[in-house]
């Protein structure tokens, strides 16, 4: 695991704290790398991310043949020399999470971006029913 309290542990919380997605990448049945922005909490407790799903999507059908995963942030930097974090890790299914709706940290971060889709809470938390729990190996970057 990274330490949060080091210098550059605290450029990461930083990113933890205040993002709005994080870009996941899985890889296809051929190998090739998928990146796709998402919508997640960092799970301090755990020292996770978790990310809700729609069950058919193609995330979910990739980490079933492929756990493996990167995530990263986007640089605010036009340079990109600056705030570069990049994670990997596996994803696991949680089966033990509740609807993202019924997440306190998740729907509150979530809430009017799930307004934006026109969804009621409780029709989102039914239509994005796969938690993810994604567990970093190693983080690497620079700030």
């Amino acid at each position: 695991m990274f330490d949060l309290n080091s210098e550059f542990g605290q450029v990461v919380k930083k990113h933890l704290d205040k993002e709005y997605f994080v870009w996941l990448t899985t890889v296809n049945s051929k190998g090739m790398p998928q990146p796709r922005p998402v919508w997640f909490i960092w799970d301090e407790q755990d020292a996770s991310f978790l990310i809700f799903s729609q069950p058919g999507s193609y995330k979910v059908k990739h980490l079933r043949n492929n756990p493996k995963v990167s995530l990263h942030f986007n640089t605010a930097d036009k340079v990109g020399e600056k705030d570069v974090i990049v994670f990997t890790g596996e994803a696991e299914f949680d089966t033990t999470e509740p609807l993202a709706h019924a997440v306190p940290a998740y729907f509150k971060k979530y809430k009017d971006g799930i307004a934006g889709l026109k969804m009621t809470p409780a029709e989102f938390g039914n239509d994005y029913s796969v938690a993810l729990r994604i567990k970093p190996m190693e983080v690497r970057g620079w700030e």
